[in-house]
């Protein structure tokens, strides 16, 4: 950091100031005595202070500092650089992160450079939150010793790294998921070290990274390729951005959850198109959410692209502030909080809501349109299909819209105590009426840290979820990530038999097709109480209003208004079991570990040992041949196209999260090392081995490759004419020497983010994208991995061009590449056109000449 330079060199040292007896110092920008810092909004405060603490004359300039101050000139026009307080891993993220710090230490061994010097210089904190599967659906204590036997080699490997870098914290699995665990523990709105106080804030591997915003503290997901660098000691770069105001006003409705206004609000900022700015919350409806709610509003903006959804700090968080000058801004939306009504997200993406009293009809017509976002194509006479099965030696029956997943989750949307208590509530009411949820149905409950189940079982609902079938499975991320247990072999074959639209529900944040569970095509989002009351009715084709939840024994109907509690009853529990004392149980969970974990023994190195055997952790081959010397860039030169894909490929596609598919590139590896389909575990888990990862790119059973007529991990390998895995193809591609790039259409690499869907297409030798426009996330993963991120011309895409994706394709680079510089390809069929390459500074085009920023951090520490 900047303050650990001597003082007398630095820029802005006149503007330090102390606090109390002068021990404390800090940089107030106050004092820089400039009207345009008044006009600042706050969240721009915070890039400037961090510019001025940092500034360093080599990562943060003087100029940098300048265009921050002339905000309301330089917005969307400067790039500017932001060093965070700390960094967020969680392990699916963390763990290649990690692996990749290890071999960079390989790497400088090798040059006979002391390796102990590859450490993050910026905080690190990783939580081991992604690990739990749900192989016993009531019995949490399983799942755990489960979890812990089943990832020893990656428990080992992060318990190595806890001891060998500095500046690295591992909270250790069965504390809670990384988003709650960052809310309710590792936030300090204010840092103090080594006796500087100033702004907390951070970047994280997750894309639920930007809750912390409802903190008033800034942060954002990053990839891990980027969070690498950060943790390294480089700046973030971003576009000194625009910043929405959003008015709020109105008075919430009392039958209104948190999650239904988030979820309108998401639809009115997606509307408004404001991709890559910040939105800053203001207006008098600001006063009447709670800190939770602020959060859970901030959560959902990669939904609608904004960079952050930011609350600045009042007096809900102890501290006064002016109101927002919307003078100041550009653009200013002002959203009613009066007219939000209860809604759920689906039955695919979570963009597509559904008003929870048009579910019925919505659902049926999903069911009439065309296969697509919101279409099954199902003919009208098979809707009414019913397929009998047997469970537990009773017939049940399934039908189009039948619920056999329910899963309640508390982290992320639903980490408010608010909706979790609502759901308990209706649990206890539901159960005292007679109620139950059919057996088959797999039903979950997971709550997001150790003080969730505090205060659930503080206010007495935890043994009426119970009585649901909805059980305590463990802590850590599950459903959401796909890592479910199987469903009953007699519910998939009914599925199956009768060709279902079946569902999940789930109160997690990420529920696309697939994910969940692939005989699965419906899965929606909902509030937690929405996901018990969907899993009492057993259905989603169900209209709240007219039709009963169930019948009681003695035949009466139990109407879903019959159940759900008021606000008042929820707020006057919630007030009764939120205490400190749950947050101080929390902080002796995180420091203490547990036994298991405490009892694991790792190595004591510098460098890390590499197990040769293992099939969870392995030295990737990121720093082969690396020199100290810059490369010369090479032109992409004959290539083939691996895939032609078109919109909206997400991150699932390229690098899926969930299980390993028996029949995939992937599996065929495993089994060649011995392992059977039951020890595959997931991708997720498997990320800290290249040789996984590399044949799990694009092995999405969903991917829409259009060289193949249906979804599936296939493609053409063109010289041969013939369909295989992808990687399959890359790799006979590379051991002929031949060049590959991708063709792809709008928002290539939304979704979540992680850092293998890049370094998966770099490994399979993929040199260039060419799409209509990208998600600005993974366009920068690709950039961190050396791909150049090429965009088709305004109007221009691959079918405007008339291009079969079965040419060879060169792209020529200039000798003085640039940010934004067009570039021309050229193809066998003697076509050419013009693409824009997304560099957008001249340290995007030094990244990409360096081969990416691993080998650019390697080989500025040789």
């Amino acid at each position: 950091m900047a303050h650990t330079l001597r003082l007398k060199e630095h820029p802005y040292r006149h503007l330090i100031d102390t606090l109390d007896d002068g021990s404390i110092k800090f940089f107030n920008p106050h004092k820089i005595n400039d009207l345009r810092y008044d006009k600042l909004p706050f969240s721009v405060r915070i890039l400037l202070e961090a510019a001025i603490r940092n500034c360093d004359g080599f990562y943060i300039k003087e100029e940098d500092v300048q265009n921050i101050l002339d905000w309301q000139r330089q917005q969307c026009k400067a790039e500017v650089p932001f060093s965070p307080a700390r960094v967020l891993l969680q392990d699916f993220t963390g763990i290649p992160a990690m692996v990749d710090l290890a071999a960079m230490r390989d790497a400088l061994a090798k040059h006979g450079v002391d390796p102990g010097l590859v450490n993050p210089k910026c905080p690190t904190d990783i939580i081991v939150d992604h690990l739990l599967q749900i192989d016993y659906s009531k019995w949490s204590m399983k799942n755990q010793e489960l979890e812990l036997i089943r990832n020893k080699e990656r428990l080992q490997f992060f318990k190595w790294c806890s001891k060998a870098f500095k500046n690295v914290n591992v909270v250790p699995p069965d504390v809670g998921a990384v988003h709650q665990v960052n809310l309710e523990y590792l936030s300090k709105v204010v840092q103090l070290s080594d006796g500087w106080i100033y702004p907390d804030s951070v970047v994280g591997t997750d894309s639920h990274t930007t809750m912390i915003n409802g903190l008033g503290i800034l942060g954002w997901g990053v990839g891990g390729i980027e969070s690498e660098a950060v943790m390294l000691g480089q700046p973030v770069s971003l576009s000194l951005p625009q910043v929405v105001g959003c008015k709020l006003v109105g008075s919430i409705n009392p039958l209104t959850t948190s999650i239904d206004i988030v979820l309108g609000i998401t639809k009115h900022l997606r509307q408004a198109g404001i991709a890559g700015r910040f939105v800053e919350f203001f207006g008098p409806g600001v006063s009447q959410l709670s800190v939770p709610d602020r959060t859970t509003i901030a959560n959902m903006c990669p939904e609608y692209n904004a960079t952050v959804s930011f609350f600045p700090v009042d007096h809900r968080l102890g501290v006064l502030r002016a109101e927002i000058k919307a003078l100041t801004l550009l653009q200013v939306i002002e959203i009613n909080l009066s007219s939000m009504v209860p809604y759920v997200s689906g039955p695919k993406r979570p963009q597509d809501r559904v008003a929870v009293n048009s579910m019925k009809e919505d659902f049926h017509s999903c069911l009439d349109e065309k296969v697509g976002f919101k279409g099954f194509h199902i003919a009208k006479e098979k809707q009414e299909t019913r397929v009998p099965f047997l469970h537990g030696g009773q017939e049940y029956q399934l039908v189009h819209g039948s619920v056999v997943i329910a899963a309640v989750i508390s982290c992320t949307n639903n980490c408010n105590p608010s909706v979790m208590l609502t759901a308990g509530l209706l649990a206890k009411r539901a159960v005292e009426a007679g109620l139950e949820v059919k057996p088959y149905i797999q039903t979950s409950l997971a709550p997001g840290s150790g003080m969730v189940t505090h205060y659930l079982n503080a206010s007495g609902v935890l043994p009426y979820f119970s009585q649901l079938g909805f059980e305590v499975i463990g802590y850590g991320c599950a459903t959401c990530v796909g890592n479910t247990a199987p469903l009953p072999e007699a519910v998939v074959d009914a599925i199956k038999q009768g060709d279902l639209v079946a569902c999940g529900v789930l109160s997690g944040n990420r529920h696309f097709e697939g994910r969940l569970c692939d005989c699965l095509r419906a899965n929606y989002l909902a509030s937690p109480p929405l996901v018990v009351a969907y899993a009492i009715a057993g259905t989603v084709a169900i209209d709240f209003e007219t039709e009963p939840l169930g019948v009681t024994p003695e035949g009466k109907k139990v109407f879903l208004r019959d159940v759900w509690p008021s606000r008042e009853e929820v707020q006057e529990t919630e007030e009764a079991t939120i205490i400190a004392s749950i947050f101080k149980d929390l902080r002796g969970r995180m420091e203490k570990g547990n036994t298991f974990w405490n009892n694991f023994e790792c190595p004591d190195s510098v460098v890390f040992p590499w197990d040769l055997k293992s099939t969870y952790i392995r030295s990737p081959n990121f720093f082969n041949k690396l020199s100290k010397e810059m490369p010369v860039p090479q032109s992409v030169e004959n290539a083939h196209v691996l895939l032609f894909l078109g919109d909206k490929v997400t991150t699932d596609h390229i690098s899926p999260a969930g299980s390993i598919a028996r029949v995939s590139a992937a599996a065929k590896y495993l089994l060649s090392k011995r392992l059977t389909p039951r020890e595959f575990n997931s991708y997720g888990a498997r990320r800290g081995n290249d040789a996984v990862m590399t044949r799990g790119t694009f092995a999405s059973i969903k991917l829409q490759n259009r060289f193949v007529g249906k979804a599936g991990p296939k493609t053409l390998h063109i010289p041969s004419g013939q369909m295989m895995d992808v990687y399959e193809a890359a790799d006979r591609y590379q051991r002929d020497g031949v060049h590959l790039i991708i063709l792809a259409g709008k928002d290539y690499g939304s979704g979540s983010s992680r850092d293998w869907v890049a370094k998966g297409p770099y490994l399979l030798g993929v040199r260039a994208v060419i799409a209509e426009s990208f998600e600005k996330l993974h366009k920068n993963q690709l950039l961190g991995m050396g791909i150049m991120p090429l965009q088709f011309l305004p109007g221009q895409n691959a079918d405007a061009l008339e291009l079969s994706g079965k040419e060879k394709f060169t792209i020529i680079l200039p000798e003085n590449l640039g940010a934004r510089q067009q570039l021309t390809v050229k193809t066998s069929t003697e076509k050419s056109f013009t693409v824009t390459a997304l560099f957008d500074s001249q340290t995007d085009v030094i990244c990409f000449q360096h081969g990416g920023l691993l080998r650019y951090v390697a080989r500025t520490l040789l």
